[in-house]
């Protein structure tokens, strides 16, 4: 009885929210595989990391494995966008989780030889990673409107981070459970089986039918040159990338370096994603697009004051601490407003939606140049965990984040200019498409 009540309060709360709200079954699946997918990457990345770090004790194999991935990607996505477009964007999501399943199976074959052949292996895992979120942003599109984004990107990182949560805390438990280096092995290979459950979960969404194949990357510096509001929209990737690439490996490295323990690192990272979590939960519940430019700001002065802290007061458990918080607690401010802006820009672009994979190649592109010129910052300048360049680079690049209030200012409605209409001829609609209708796959 206690479960029928549960399930009519829930069915309730949903006919609650207006239907243009609602989300639809697939949305609800694609939700459902990203998550499963993030619980394998959450488990094995944060530990891939540790595990170079282990191998190396180096700062700088460190960085230029997560910078060779990184720059591996505008080829990759642009490769990526080519198969989205000729075969589906179903097709590049499977080859995407594929290809990470292989990944891990190679570290776990390679062992301890994998610090020897690490630019081997960021190569590969960046070009993996570029395929599965190509694959998974155009999902993203397809499966939301402008009426639900802001709902389903809130939904999508509620569920993401629950998995990014439970990762961490099963993989400190797991390499608890091993001497040495062991427990790393038995952390990859519980990640490998659960991509490939993950590939084979994809096979319950079904392929978009398009007759549109055209494949328009020669036309992206066309709008970058003619469209203001998209090539803004691109520089603040660019500026996001900055802080992103170094937040993708140093709290992991700097909370080691506090707390000396693998497993005490995972279990900070339950708490962490907890604070996202939280603050993923309020945007459903309380974002609104009007107000996305005030949540840039707030996430920017967070993110300064995180950086600022390790900065004035040196590496030390407190100030790490300050600096972790401030960036898992705010950062879905910045992510999702900026995210469902973009979205709503993409729909207005030239060619009526069609342009939103060469979109995606064009912004993952600059999100990873971003992350390439923070990385070299630090290569350049930081020698060990312990220099204060660390904290320099990381106030630069929170600093950058305000910018996201500038640009959302400037282009409230994401509506492409006069010249930008004009970039593409009016009768470029693709086959089968009716002018002035959208293609019925968004």
């Amino acid at each position: 009885m206690g479960y029928l009540n549960g399930w009519t309060r829930l069915r309730a709360m949903r006919l609650a929210v207006p239907p243009e709200k609602r989300l639809s079954r697939e949305a609800a699946t694609t939700i459902a595989l990203h998550s499963f997918f993030q619980l394998g990457a959450s488990m094995s990345g944060v530990f891939l990391t540790l595990y170079l770090w282990r191998l190396t004790e180096s700062l700088a194999v460190n960085a230029l494995y997560s910078l060779l991935s990184f720059a591996v990607g505008p080829l990759a996505f642009a490769v990526a966008g080519k198969f989205a477009k000729t075969r589906d964007r179903l097709f590049t999501y499977r080859l995407g989780i594929g290809l990470t399943a292989l990944f891990y199976l190679l570290v776990i074959v390679a062992g301890a030889r994998v610090a020897d052949y690490y630019y081997a292996f960021a190569l590969l895992g960046g070009t993996a990673g570029a395929l599965y979120w190509l694959g998974y942003l155009t999902l993203m599109n397809d499966v939301s409107t402008d009426a639900n984004r802001i709902r389903y990107l809130g939904f999508n990182s509620i569920m993401f981070n629950l998995a990014g949560l439970a990762g961490p805390a099963a993989a400190g438990f797991l390499i608890g459970l091993a001497d040495g280096l062991q427990g790393y092995m038995l952390v990859f290979t519980t990640a490998f089986v659960m991509f490939v459950a993950a590939a084979i979960g994809s096979f319950r969404l079904k392929e978009a039918a398009s007759h549109h194949r055209a494949y328009y990357l020669r036309m992206l510096p066309l709008l970058f040159r003619k469209d203001r509001p998209f090539r803004h929209s691109l520089y603040g990737w660019f500026f996001m990338g900055t802080y992103q690439g170094l937040l993708l490996f140093l709290p992991n490295l700097l909370l080691f370096s506090v707390l000396g323990r693998e497993d005490w690192v995972g279990y900070a990272g339950v708490g962490l994603l907890g604070l996202t979590i939280g603050t993923s939960y309020a945007l459903t519940r309380r974002g609104v697009p009007e107000l996305a430019r005030r949540y840039a700001v707030f996430g920017a002065a967070a993110f300064v004051a995180g950086a600022g802290t390790m900065l004035l007061f040196g590496i030390r458990l407190w100030t790490v601490g300050v600096f972790a918080i401030s960036y898992y607690a705010f950062i879905p401010l910045l992510v999702n407003s900026f995210s469902a802006y973009s979205y709503r820009l993409v729909g207005r672009l030239p060619l009526r939606g069609h342009l939103r994979v060469e979109s995606i190649v064009a912004r993952e592109t600059f999100l990873n140049a971003g992350r390439v010129a923070a990385l070299g910052m630090i290569l350049a300048f930081a020698s060990d965990l312990r220099s204060p360049w660390i904290a320099v680079v990381l106030l630069g690049a929170a600093l950058l984040q305000f910018n996201f209030a500038w640009i959302i200012k400037r282009d409230p409605g994401g509506e492409p200019t006069g010249r930008a209409a004009a970039a593409v001829p009016p009768d470029a609609s693709p086959a089968g498409t009716p002018k002035g209708r959208r293609p019925s796959s968004l």
